[in-house]
């Protein structure tokens, strides 16, 4: 404190009296550092200004009552317990608010919390110890180089003594001596500052880091005898024994300390009991003086544990087929594996006992490791296992395999769920009372895991991910077991959705069609709850897992848009491949569907014209008679023909009943005979309603006489129409009806009147389908 007032003397008062002769303003001292915690005074000199100032720390006001006004031209502020690493003062004109001057001020601590052991160099060498290493904590800007001395002070030495310099806030002096009680400080040094820390006092026995233990271990069948060897025999001390599994890294081991108190002249010695069978430990130790830091863990003994016969559960078990052809069943004969890591010889044999007491044993089984498999008939079989090592049994079990149809209880209604990797399985328990349930689960039949429950319950853990297990419940018995009850294909964990997949995108003007397919490739995949199509930049649709495609509406035509589809399961979500398409300017459809409408209208025009085509073809080449080869002669209306004898033949030709001229002069026979053979009675009826045709010739046949009396002919053709007429005059005359015994007789009729006579034409296919018929 001292000196900072000699500093102030210096600094100040001479800039003081300076300043009083100069019209100027500052503030002083300048950039200072001080200890942290202590006070500074800070003069302002105010000759610029003939107002009053203020001062502002870091740009903050500070209370007026620090500052104190000596005269008109100073202006002083204290500061006590200053704690700011760095801060800057300014002085202020209350006027103008013009800064008159400024400084910096940081500040710098004192190392503490000094403290120091003694160690030895060498850790196999017992004696006194050859090190000191002291280290302290400091609060210093980085940025600066600190020299750090450290001086120790004894009662053997009235001077203190540098025993060694560091830039860290640690220290190591080697090859010292000792005895007594001694006192330690640290200074630390810069261009700056300097400081020094209080004094620490030590005593040797208290800071004595004793070198590490020596130990031994001997392994017993219950238990590890852990036999050690300490420094300074003659002090009370305390140790620690730790101990741990020698496991891979992944597995973890779980680490155990025993604490041990030795008094003076007592050996180190510990038993640690409950060790697993043929498991290697590693084993450590460490000690420390009363008072004293530990010393360093002794060097690690690794030691194998034997096996402990009392340790040995097999556990068996057994999985049965069904009875094959030759009425044999193989049963898959399970325990548990005794470790490898045991030393000694071990056999296990398996000897087939059947039920009932009346039959003899079958032959022993020599088997494996930890499963065999044997045969057994339809009866009831007991299978003993019995484990020798080095020829001395050492576990017995057994397992019951029931009759075929033999009545047992089994358990009904088996739950599964799965959380994070782990199967939860519930049943109900059969009405008969059980001792107990046995819980076995495979992933592919080949390794088969199983354990034993009291309850209706289970939690099957350390499954393989996203893999699905068999699982079977069989009710225990006391010495016998009851039918399984198995549960297929539960998975441990469902997995994301499988891969989506698009499998075409049909484009049109305004939509375009999408559809997508799923492929699971594993197993236990996640069941889809619903697709999400993701097309454009911010446009999607959401349909559910039934559907596999979906129509996009309303686009843009000619325009590019990028698309995917997301499947959403509870466990996940997976995303296929990105689809980019164009839509068409036009909609594809209505081309199709206009090309088709035309394809359609011209097909029926054309069939229509070709139809036209070929009716006025055929009539154009409908033969016509020639009127040259042909004769006037009368057809029967249908209304005459009514009386016809209904043993007339109806497919004769109509012109059977055609008369010629010639039929018409000749005389009238006798009376006809109607059909019943009775003569008819009106022979001066005549027939009426007769038509009059032009008859061709046709080939082969006789050609019709033209009539000839220019009485019977009127004109049925106008001569005068044409000089080249063909047709000659011809008139209808009155005939009566030919008596032929070849032809059928129209029944007659009383003329009522003169009927005049209708003329047609007759062509050629008439007469062709009459003699078609």
């Amino acid at each position: 404190m001292c000196t900072i007032v000699v500093l102030f003397i210096l600094g100040v008062v001479p800039s003081i009296c300076k300043g009083q002769h100069d019209n100027t303003c500052d503030v002083f001292p300048k950039d200072r550092y001080i200890e942290m915690g202590s006070s500074i005074k800070i003069v302002c000199q105010t000759s610029c200004v003939n107002s009053n100032v203020f001062w502002t720390l870091n740009s903050r006001p500070i209370d007026e009552s620090l500052s104190n006004t000596i005269n008109s031209t100073q202006t002083v502020l204290s500061l006590s317990n200053f704690i700011h690493h760095s801060a800057v003062l300014q002085c202020h004109s209350a006027d103008t608010q013009q800064i008159l001057g400024g400084t910096t001020i940081r500040t710098y601590s004192k190392p503490r919390r000094i403290s120091c052991i003694l160690d030895y160099v060498n850790q196999d060498v017992d004696g006194m110890p050859q090190a000191l290493t002291c280290s302290w904590e400091h609060q210093a800007d980085p940025s600066l180089t600190i020299n750090y001395t450290v001086w120790c002070a004894s009662s053997l030495h009235s001077s203190p003594s540098e025993l060694c310099n560091s830039h860290e806030t640690i220290c190591i002096s080697k090859h010292i001596h000792i005895l007594s009680n001694f006192s330690v400080m640290v200074r630390a040094k810069t261009s700056e500052w300097e400081a020094y820390s209080d004094s620490y006092e030590f005593q040797p026995y208290h800071i004595l880091k004793i070198i590490r233990p020596k130990l031994a271990v001997t392994a017993f069948y219950d238990h590890l005898l852990v036999v050690w060897n300490r420094s300074l025999g003659s002090k009370k001390c305390h140790c620690q024994v730790k101990y741990n599994k020698d496991l891979p890294p992944d597995e973890g081991s779980q680490e155990w300390v025993l604490n041990k108190t030795l008094n003076p002249m007592e050996k180190g010695k510990i038993s640690i009991e409950k060790v697993d069978s043929c498991i290697n430990y590693k084993i450590s130790v460490r000690c420390a003086l009363d008072q004293a830091p530990w010393s360093s863990w002794s060097k690690e003994k690794k030691v194998l544990t034997k096996l402990n016969k009392s340790h040995v559960s097999i556990s068996l078990w057994r999985k049965v087929t069904e009875l094959d052809q030759s009425r044999v069943r193989r049963v898959h004969v399970m325990w548990t594996d005794i470790p490898s890591t045991c030393q000694g010889t071990f056999k296990y044999i398996i000897k087939q006992m059947p039920y009932k007491e009346d039959m003899n044993s079958v032959n022993d089984t020599l088997c494996g490791n930890s499963t065999c498999d044997v045969d057994v008939d339809q009866d009831a079989q007991r299978l003993i296992l019995r484990v020798f090592h080095d020829e001395i049994l050492l576990a017995e079990d057994s397992v019951y395999v029931p009759a075929i149809g033999e009545s047992l209880p089994q358990v009904t209604d088996i739950q599964t769920s799965t959380y994070e990797g782990v199967i939860l399985v519930s049943w109900k328990a059969p009405i008969q009372p059980v001792s107990g349930y046995m819980v076995d689960w495979t992933h592919s039949g080949n390794q088969i895991y199983w354990k034993e429950t009291n309850y209706t319950n289970a939690t099957l853990s350390d499954l393989l991910d996203k893999k699905p297990y068999n699982i079977t419940v069989t009710p225990l018995l006391g010495d016998k077991t009851g039918h399984g009850m198995q549960a297929f294909h539960i998975c441990s964990r469902a997995g994301d959705p499988g891969k989506v997949d698009i499998i075409s995108v049909n484009v049109y003007d305004k939509s375009a069609y999408v559809s997508w397919d799923i492929n699971s490739a594993e197993e236990c995949s996640g069941v889809v709850i619903n697709y999400t199509v993701v097309y454009g930049t911010l446009l999607n649709v959401t349909v559910d897992s039934k559907k596999q495609d979906v129509f996009l509406k309303d686009l843009n035509p000619e325009t590019q848009y990028r698309v995917y589809v997301e499947a959403r399961a509870l466990t996940g979500i997976t995303r296929s491949t990105e689809r980019f398409f164009t839509t068409k300017k036009f909609d594809p459809r209505l081309i199709t569907a206009l090309s088709v409408c035309g394809s359609i209208f011209i097909f029926l025009v054309l069939s229509l014209g070709l139809c036209c085509t070929v009716q006025w073809k055929k009539f154009k080449e409908k033969p016509v008679p020639n009127p040259g080869l042909s004769s006037v002669a009368l057809w029967l209306l249908p209304s005459h023909q009514k009386g016809r004898c209904p043993f007339h033949d109806s497919s004769a030709s109509p012109c059977d009943q055609i008369y010629t001229e010639e039929t018409q002069r000749a005389s009238t026979p006798p009376p006809d005979a109607d059909c019943g053979g009775n003569p008819t009675t009106d022979q001066t009826e005549e027939y009426t309603d007769s038509v009059l045709i032009l008859a061709p010739h046709i080939k082969g046949e006789i050609p019709v006489e033209p009539l000839s009396s220019p009485e019977e002919s009127t004109a049925l053709f106008s001569t005068d129409s044409s000089p080249f007429n063909p047709y000659r005059s011809q008139s209808s005359v009155e005939v009566s009806s030919p008596r032929s015994s070849k032809q059928s007789k129209p029944i007659q009729v009383k003329q009522q009147g003169k009927a005049t006579l209708k003329t047609v034409y007759v062509t050629l296919d008439m007469f062709e389908q009459g003699q078609s018929r």
